[in-house]
């Protein structure tokens, strides 16, 4: 069961990304061209925090079924201090920008609040991802 988690929490990275990554381009793309904030603009950057939101449920379930395993320190460290909480940080981020840019009536300004608080979330995702290149985690998929 445990590597069947890990694996979804792994392969669910790539959707995760993929999609942060459209919703950011989306907002981008809104703010700097003036566009109307439609139902599909809400639904791409929705659908992107929810994603971050299960892929976290997903961690958090294999950290406590893998909890009293056998790690190295260097691994534990990576986990403890980096990883859980940077990636709780960035679901944070981005529930906050989402629910903020519900407020905001002046289109070009909601996709700028958008783009800002789910960039800030990437980059602090992309940091907290244990690349293979890193020497830890299970490998790219």
């Amino acid at each position: 069961m445990l590597s069947g988690i890990k694996h979804a929490h792994s392969g669910l990275r790539w959707i995760v990304l993929i999609l942060l990554i459209l919703a950011i381009a989306n907002a981008f793309i809104g703010w700097r061209n003036k566009k109307s904030y439609t139902d599909k603009n809400k639904k791409i950057h929705l659908f992107a925090m929810i994603f971050v939101h299960i892929q976290i449920l997903i961690g958090l379930i294999a950290l406590f079924l893998n909890w009293g395993s056998k790690v190295t320190l260097s691994m534990s460290n990576f986990y403890m201090r980096e990883h859980i909480p940077l990636m709780l940080i960035s679901m944070v981020l981005m529930t906050i920008g989402f629910s903020k840019s519900k407020k905001i009536s002046e289109d070009p300004i909601r996709f700028k609040t958008i783009f800002i608080y789910y960039t800030i979330a990437l980059v602090l995702i992309l940091a907290s991802i244990p690349w293979p290149f890193r020497g830890l985690g299970n490998g790219w998929f």
